[in-house]
């Protein structure tokens, strides 16, 4: 059976520390792949800055050289509010033989059963927290993997780009895109 990590966000931009948590996770949970799913129209936020195809565009140049991760554009496909449920049950239909470990950060753990129809989406997955120095929690269906410490954050690095300074954490040629595209007021 194929181990496979789903790792889901609006990547408004993707940056090393993204990047870092798939790979930390892979290595971790000796997954054989780890999927970025990049969010359509996330539920519980404001739409992203950059579009799905940038954003898609983007992840591509970040895991260009990391052949066990891959993208998934399954929630641009299905448009609409990306509910994690709804992605889940069509990946569970198109690779049946695969085990799926849905990577949160940790301090998302507490906001589980939050979640749209969580208690179904738990027994469908495994949840996986990363967490931090400094940063922890207790549930137990949900399993831990340590990480160190990245200081990187979509955020600041949107901000850094429109004050015009060099933004950290983000890959040359994700920057270059961003330059090339005019996205976040570069």
């Amino acid at each position: 059976m194929k181990r496979i990590g789903l790792f889901g966000g609006t990547f408004d931009p993707p940056h090393v520390g993204h990047l870092t948590i798939c790979k930390t996770v892979l290595s971790s949970l000796s997954l054989d792949e780890v999927w970025l799913i990049p969010t359509y129209q996330p539920p519980h936020k404001q739409p992203p800055e950059a579009s799905f195809e940038h954003r898609n565009n983007m992840l591509q140049y970040l895991i260009s050289h990391e052949p066990q991760l891959k993208i998934s554009k399954v929630e641009s496909e299905r448009r609409g509010r990306s509910y994690t449920i709804e992605t889940v049950k069509i990946l569970k239909e198109r690779e049946i033989n695969s085990q799926f470990f849905f990577i949160i950060g940790g301090d998302m753990v507490e906001y589980l059963p939050k979640w749209y129809a969580i208690d179904e989406l738990k027994t469908m997955i495994q949840f996986v927290g990363v967490t931090r120095p400094g940063s922890d929690f207790v549930d137990q269906s949900v399993l831990k993997v340590n990480m160190e410490e990245t200081d990187v954050s979509s955020t600041v690095i949107r901000e850094q780009i429109e004050r015009h300074e060099h933004p950290e954490g983000l890959p040359i040629k994700v920057y270059d895109y961003i330059k090339e595209h005019g996205l976040y007021g570069s």
